[in-house]
């Protein structure tokens, strides 16, 4: 990578660089064990002139998104989460009013699991969604989809044939597109000269922060400040109108834009962000130096534990197989030999295999069959939602492991 794409500087500094990896939504099949499996480099820069931190777009989205394993449902925290934005997003701007007849797009709709709820209170929709096989699912379960990747020339089709969107809903996505200033095109171009945009995205602030460095990978092409998102919405003629700081995903912010012409001055909480990033150092180098040093300490110290561990006899095996935990467990060097296998709730992936590590991927009732000593959760971003499932453990003294922000085990109530 030698510029930025967003702006186009060369001025590209160092963050952390995490080796080669395969890409980390592709699972194996048992009859591809014996077969090559590309690796790409992983690593993150940041331009010194935009603050945009960015991966080299060494991988396509097609080759990842055309058909997806990740399917939004089977988090039920998240299905939560799309329910109540729903619900505010709907009394926010009025979308059920009979006399408004609203029309809501949501880009990377995934399985439906957030426009249900549009359906479910009558609202007019439309998913777009790249992925084949989860966009069928959406429309199984009754959400109108269009099974396409946004571009300018996407957006004013759908213009066209429905109608402007009086919200467009873009969560999760914003990270993932390489040509980021044509998807905000592609955004203007779907929402109406009067309408609004919803953007959830990690927050590098929390990144950072939190030392979330398996966040990183292969899908995500970018990851933001609100002081960069500005930017990056400005290339497509929208404008930041305000944020919210969420939980979710680790900490993640919520960007409410608008098109440039009607949005006004932004909320005193996007001033109140954008000084946090600047007291974190975040646009100066200062803020981007440590966080190698400390991503070396979390390999170090999740290794430490599964040596030992294996050295006393006693088992761990892993909960979750997201993209995050392959970006972890391909940068720690952990092979089957420390974690025999780890359970995930998706079918999709049984049977299946982790990238480049090869570690079996098996349902989670593997989990109370098998007793282990330690469960190691890969999606740590679900702490709260999974320290409750997994609470069963309790009845043999098994403990979960929890490697991000820091190594940490915990004893869970039955």
């Amino acid at each position: 990578m030698t510029r930025c794409r967003l702006c186009g500087s060369e001025a590209m500094a160092s963050v952390v660089d995490l080796g080669a990896t395969p890409p980390c939504e592709s699972f194996l099949a048992a009859d591809q064990l014996d077969r090559p499996e590309p690796a790409f480099p992983l690593h993150l820069r940041v331009c010194t002139d935009c603050w945009l931190a960015q991966i080299p777009p060494l991988i396509t989205p097609e080759e990842t998104f055309t058909q997806y394993a990740y399917f939004s449902s089977y988090s039920t925290s998240w299905v939560e989460h799309a329910r109540t934005f729903v619900t505010d997003a709907a009394a926010r701007l009025g979308l059920d009013s009979v006399a408004k007849d609203a029309f809501v797009v949501e880009v990377a709709s995934n399985d439906g699991y957030l426009l249900r709820h549009m359906v479910d209170r009558g609202i007019r929709c439309l998913g777009i969604e790249p992925s084949v096989n989860v966009g069928a699912a959406a429309r199984d379960a009754g959400v109108p989809t269009l099974t396409e990747f946004l571009t300018p020339d996407t957006g004013s089709a759908v213009r066209a044939e429905h109608g402007p969107a009086d919200l467009v809903v873009a969560n999760n996505v914003y990270a993932h597109i390489p040509d980021v200033v044509g998807f905000t095109r592609g955004l203007r171009a779907l929402v109406a000269d009067d309408g609004w945009v919803s953007i959830e995205v990690q927050h590098l602030l929390t990144l950072i922060e939190e030392n979330q460095y398996d966040t990183i990978y292969h899908e995500h092409f970018q990851y933001y400040t609100v002081a960069s998102a500005t930017r990056a919405l400005a290339s497509g003629g929208l404008a930041l109108v305000d944020v919210e700081l969420l939980p979710t995903h680790g900490g993640s912010i919520r960007l409410w834009a608008r098109p440039a012409e009607v949005a006004g001055e932004p909320t005193g909480r996007v001033a109140d962000v954008l000084d946090r990033e600047k007291a974190a150092g975040l646009q100066e180098l200062s803020g981007y130096t440590e966080f190698s040093a400390r991503v070396a300490t979390v390999r170090r110290d999740l290794l430490r534990f599964l040596i030992e561990a294996a050295e006393r006899g006693e088992t761990v095996v892993g909960y979750g197989a997201p993209g995050k935990g392959n970006t972890l467990l391909n940068h720690c060097g952990i092979r089957p030999d420390l974690l025999p296998y780890t359970v995930d709730r998706n079918p999709y992936k049984h049977g299946r295999f982790t990238p480049g590590t090869r570690i079996p991927i098996l349902p989670p009732e593997q989990i109370s069959t098998d007793r282990p000593d330690y469960v190691l959760v890969l999606p740590w971003n679900l702490r709260a939602e999974l320290v409750e499932q997994l609470s069963f453990v309790h009845a043999w003294g098994g403990r979960l492991v929890f490697p991000i922000p820091e190594l940490s085990i915990v004893e869970v109530a039955s």
